[in-house]
């Protein structure tokens, strides 16, 4: 088993309209006004960015995250990551109710080293530390759309 090898899904239902939730989700370089543990985003150009992430542990993960897809319509964005993580990110937003049931999923392979060095005695550290990331994605989520 890869211990740096990692597969994350989340759901979030949201109070919001579908168009609202992907209308927010596809402004990356906005995530820090909402996502508490989305430190930093600074856009490259049209299609990628650089962003900082920090959850609880004491470490900062830097990625450069290019858009592989963006479906207004089939309410889908797919990321790709390179640096401390390599991978992909996955939004996809379906109607549910009077709002919107958001499924992230991710999959990465950790490349930072102290992290690699600690894979197998910190797993379950690291995976707790992306929950907490997700809940507060979450939360900042539903209070930014209640303003929007």
């Amino acid at each position: 088993m890869n211990w740096s090898h990692y597969r994350f899904r989340s759901v979030w239902d949201l109070g919001a309209a579908p168009a609202a939730v992907f209308a927010v989700l596809e402004r990356a370089e906005e995530y820090p006004r909402w996502w508490p543990q989305v430190r930093e985003v600074i856009p490259l150009d049209e299609a990628s960015g650089t962003a900082r992430f920090r959850s609880f542990l004491p470490y900062d993960l830097f990625v450069t995250a290019r858009a592989l897809r963006s479906d207004p319509a089939g309410l889908v964005l797919e990321i790709g990551l390179e640096g401390d993580l390599e991978g992909w990110v996955r939004w996809t937003l379906a109607p549910r109710g009077e709002g919107t049931r958001v499924v992230y999923e991710q999959e990465v392979e950790v490349r930072k080293p102290l992290m690699r060095r600690l894979a197998l005695l910190c797993r379950p550290v690291f995976r707790a530390n992306h929950a907490a990331m997700m809940r507060g994605g979450r939360r900042g989520l539903a209070a930014y759309l209640r303003t929007c």
